[in-house]
């Protein structure tokens, strides 16, 4: 894990207050996490995890209590924002379904005196947070393009963007910074909303109008199994590769199986969640305050270390 501003003093906090829950029982914490509803298999994933840790951090901290809203929608979640506002929570842990509706509501949360936690799709005013959780999305785009541009050298590929936020524009900026000065060519780019049926037809649409496509980067799992469908049913064989992101386990394993249209995939892990609710809670319980920010690393998984990134279990 990439750390920076809070570093060892962030680790410190949650190994402290982990090693104290006989202590924790004197201190009453209220803590809401707001998350999207389960609208693709990534979020599944990040509502399992985030049970999960409410589920074990109450078990160590008995005066601790976590509240879980999910919801399918961006007017949905600043509803489920004042609902939980309502329950005087203590700290918001947030994954935002996207940048531009969530700032103002996570903004008014945060003039109450909450302390704000903010995971993977940033807000629009980073000023409002106090900890910031999430992939390192550069990264992430950084470590596709270069792939592309170590193993395909040349040709025309198509992307699929996600939906309007700060980290679909790290992950693409950083794609195309990493493939300029090759010969590889973006010929088409269009936003998919990380669902796997609108990249089903959005991979209709390149295919419709781009009679050679030699390679897809989909830029999520989600949106690569959509793509891999489109291709299938169109007896595409033009297209050498797709690669996806976030390292599904359906995925992971065709890389574990020598699939060739899926060589490889990139690490965005579900359970930052997990993290962020544990530093979160680390600020009350800790002993000391806790700010900054919180990268996780996007390694690339190739079918040398795949079986390192494989969980059969998980629901992602």
């Amino acid at each position: 894990m990439k750390r920076t501003m809070i570093g060892s003093l962030a680790a410190a906090s949650l190994a402290l207050g982990l090693a104290t829950g006989a202590m924790a029982q004197q201190k009453n914490i209220t803590i809401g996490v707001s998350i999207p509803a389960a609208t693709h298999g990534w979020t599944a994933g990040v509502i399992y995890h985030a049970e999960r840790t409410k589920a074990l951090l109450e078990k160590a901290y008995p005066g601790l209590k976590v509240l879980v809203k999910t919801s399918p929608t961006g007017a949905a979640q600043a509803n489920a924002l004042e609902d939980l506002t309502q329950q005087k929570i203590d700290a918001l842990v947030v994954l935002p379904f996207n940048s531009d509706e969530l700032t103002g509501p996570v903004a008014q949360v945060k003039k109450q005196g909450t302390f704000v936690t903010v995971v993977d799709r940033g807000l629009k005013d980073p000023a409002i947070q106090d900890v910031y959780v999430a992939g390192n999305n550069p990264e992430f785009g950084r470590v596709s393009g270069q792939y592309f541009k170590d193993t395909l050298k040349t040709g025309d590929v198509v992307v699929l963007r996600g939906i309007p936020t700060v980290i679909d524009s790290e992950r693409v900026d950083n794609f195309e910074a990493a493939i300029k000065g090759s010969g590889i060519n973006v010929i088409d780019k269009q936003f998919a909303n990380w669902s796997r049926d609108d990249a089903f037809k959005v991979m209709q649409d390149f295919l419709a109008k781009h009679k050679k496509i030699d390679a897809v980067w989909a830029s999520d799992d989600d949106m690569a199994i959509g793509v891999l469908e489109a291709i299938k049913q169109a007896k595409r064989d033009d297209i050498k590769l797709v690669v996806g992101g976030a390292g599904m386990k359906d995925m992971v394993k065709r890389v574990i199986d020598g699939d060739k249209m899926v060589p490889v995939n990139v690490l965005y892990p579900p359970a930052m969640i997990a993290t962020a609710i544990q530093v979160t809670v680390a600020h009350f319980y800790g002993g000391a305050p806790v700010r900054g920010t919180y990268l996780i690393s996007s390694p690339l998984i190739t079918q040398a270390n795949a079986k390192e990134y494989y969980y059969p279990d998980s629901p992602f």
